[in-house]
């Protein structure tokens, strides 16, 4: 390694060093104030609203995305906007979130007056816990860090990281106390990955109806092999006359006995069919009926009803289309 890149090297671990510092320093910070500032959130009957200028103003951003995906309704408002008219998204039955390191950011002095004037709880994350913002505040949570991890010590570095670990400790926080669950979280993320594989059930994707393959258990070995080809998921179920699943044929089963000798002609459904097999809910989690297929290594599953009746196919490839894989 050249001396340049060992300097390049150094450099990027002195700043993670010295972050990992400022957030291991934030563990002090949890005390009554953060206690005080969860308990005002928590009794907020309309929304968290969150400001800040600048990198506080990402930060903050950041932080109200990540509370309103935790089950805290909240919206990031941009302070300088707030006193040409955007001021008018904060109701009386909202909290309001304040972000500045310094505590003297002009910005959110300037509508200070008008948000006390709606009488709402203010809390604030300041890194100077003396500063016109952490005074005016109903609780302040000190932020403050020994150093940034800029050498020149001007680029807000690990005042902004202090800022979002404490956010996100709010609003986790928060979600424990609400009982915020694995499904409550998907319902807010539908479309994503999460949200598919804790809210996609197998009724959502199977087939049913004349796709279904069925043959009935007087069915000989070749109109059963006509009806695996004719529907196309390698397998068919066979059913009594009264419509209940008695085993299950697949393209495996026919592999397997291939070195048998058997006439497809004359040899019965019910001599071959395999008569123990996996199933599933149409209730189930289509992820549920994923982890089944892979941990039995089979690429469709029938779905019955409580009586043993065949209602659907799910099939690997609707999964796949799904994105539940």
């Amino acid at each position: 390694m050249s001396k340049e890149a060992e300097k390049l090297r150094a450099l990027g671990l002195a700043v993670i060093e010295t972050e990992c510092q400022a957030i291991t320093a934030l563990s002090k910070q949890i005390n009554d104030n953060f206690v005080q500032a969860c308990e005002l959130m928590l009794k907020c009957e309309g929304r968290i609203v969150v400001i800040g200028m600048g990198k506080s103003g990402h930060i903050g951003n950041k932080i109200a995305a990540t509370l309103a995906s935790t089950g805290s309704p909240a919206f990031f408002v941009h302070p300088g906007e707030a006193s040409h008219g955007d001021l008018g998204m904060i109701t009386a039955k909202d909290v309001v979130l304040a972000l500045s390191n310094s505590g003297e950011t002009d910005e959110i002095l300037t509508i200070l007056p008008l948000i006390k004037r709606l009488k709402v709880p203010f809390i604030t994350l300041t890194g100077n816990p003396n500063s016109s913002l952490a005074q005016a505040a109903s609780v302040n949570i000190d932020v403050g860090v020994e150093k940034e991890a800029c050498p020149l010590g001007l680029a807000p570095t690990s005042s902004t990281t202090a800022a979002l670990v404490m956010g996100d400790a709010l609003a986790i926080a928060l979600l424990e106390a609400r009982g915020f669950s694995a499904e409550d979280f998907a319902r807010s993320h539908p479309g994503g990955q999460l949200g598919r594989r804790l809210l996609l059930l197998t009724r959502d994707i199977m087939h049913t109806g004349e796709e279904l393959p069925i043959v009935p258990i007087t069915a000989t070995l070749s109109e059963a092999l006509i009806e695996m080809s004719r529907k196309g998921f390698g397998m068919t179920a066979v059913v009594d006359n009264n419509g209940q699943v008695k085993g299950i044929f697949t393209d495996g089963d026919l592999r397997r006995m291939l070195d048998r000798h058997f006439d497809v002609h004359t040899t019965m459904i019910k001599e071959v069919m395999t008569k123990s097999f996996k199933k599933v809910s149409a209730d189930n989690l289509a992820v549920d009926a994923l982890s089944l297929m892979q941990t039995h290594k089979i690429t469709a599953l029938l779905v019955l009803d409580a009586a043993g009746s065949l209602i659907g196919v799910l099939h690997m490839h609707d999964l796949l289309r799904a994105r539940v894989v």
